[in-house]
């Protein structure tokens, strides 16, 4: 999309929120470069960016220049869909049991206490509630450190970034998959 059908679209939304037509204005998958360049071209900035964001993506840069933005972090996929090994990684198991809780439950946590909204999924009640008992546990700052070593600064779910994955999420009607990394 040129950069004048972007921002016009970008612009239509402005109105609406001025309007009280809606409520809130975000965006979804956008780096920091795009992110910065996007505030520099507008008037109202996005409230949230929704982000792949789990132990195995971290994304420091990211969350420092929404910091900075004023722009809440909001991660999809906080458990990478146990891609990877996520909740067979040892530190995980061993934090989890510090606790008495699960892997899932402090990965939520984790984000929790750095100010990340998460959107954990699961069609399970027992998981489901599993995942709404985190409120009574705080990791310690010996556990974050821990946890920050588990980042291997790649996505697990989707690379929006790299050809092949734009055109693969573009031809996914035809051609379902879950992911090609």
């Amino acid at each position: 999309m040129p950069f004048g059908d972007y921002y016009g679209s970008w612009r239509a939304m402005e109105e609406l929120y001025r309007e009280g037509k809606i409520h809130a204005i975000g965006v979804c998958n956008f780096y920091p470069d795009r992110l910065l360049d996007l505030c520099y071209n507008v008037e109202i900035t996005p409230q949230i960016n929704q982000i792949e964001r789990h132990p195995h993506y971290q994304r420091k840069e990211d969350l420092e220049i929404m910091e900075e933005l004023g722009i809440q972090v909001q991660a999809w996929a906080p458990f990478a869909e146990g891609m990877k090994g996520m909740f067979d990684e040892p530190i995980l198991k061993e934090i989890a049991g510090k606790y008495g809780k699960t892997p899932a439950q402090v990965i939520l946590r984790w984000n929790v206490q750095q100010g990340v909204i998460v959107i954990p999924k699961s069609v399970h009640r027992e998981r489901m509630r599993e995942n709404l008992n985190i409120w009574d546990f705080e990791l310690d700052e010996e556990d974050m450190m821990r946890m920050a070593q588990l980042d291997k600064d790649c996505p697990s779910m989707l690379d929006t970034r790299k050809i092949s994955e734009v055109r693969r999420v573009y031809d996914y009607l035809n051609h379902p998959v879950l992911t090609s990394l």
